[in-house]
């Protein structure tokens, strides 16, 4: 998420980051709570979204969250779910709900599936199924009557590793 925001800003984009902590880097913050439910997530993230645009719109809705947990069904798979279920369908399901209420006609809405995702995650069934369900959200947004806003263009990249500090070591 930092090198996201980083990229934006110098190329003078006016980012507004949601994250558990603050970026010193973006123009405004929204902060989540760890422990709250999805729907208190939710239910905050919007109202503080709204809080910091006034009454503007956004051009995108950037969903950069996620994270990686193997493991098979022999052990932690429900562990291994829900934390992979939480760092990456609830907030690309909080993402399409800003998007619903605060991108502009014709905005974009990008969320982070896997392309691993699109075939069988056996060493990995957590994330596999977690970034299965953000494609399938990614489909159904695209969709008509979605409830995005008219002419939104919704895409999902579908990277194999990311690069990040964590997988380059």
């Amino acid at each position: 998420g930092n090198a996201c925001v980083q990229h934006f800003k110098k190329n003078n984009w006016w980012v507004l980051s949601i994250d558990m902590a603050a970026n010193e880097t973006a123009d405004a913050n929204v902060l989540v709570e760890k422990d709250a439910t999805w729907v208190d997530q939710e239910t905050a993230v919007l109202s503080q979204v709204g809080s910091a645009l006034s009454d503007s719109k956004v051009d995108a809705v950037i969903c950069v969250a996620g994270g990686w947990a193997g493991g098979n069904a022999a052990k932690d798979l429900a562990k291994n779910s829900d934390l992979m279920w939480r760092q990456s369908v609830w907030t690309s399901a909080i993402s399409a709900a800003i998007g619903a209420n605060y991108l502009k006609p014709g905005g974009v809405l990008s969320l982070t599936g896997a392309k691993p995702a699109l075939d069988a995650t056996p060493g990995m069934i957590g994330y596999g199924l977690a970034k299965a369900a953000v494609h399938q959200l990614t489909k159904s947004l695209a969709a008509k009557d979605s409830g995005l806003p008219d002419d939104s263009l919704v895409v999902a990249i579908l990277p194999v590793t990311l690069d990040t500090p964590m997988n380059r070591k």
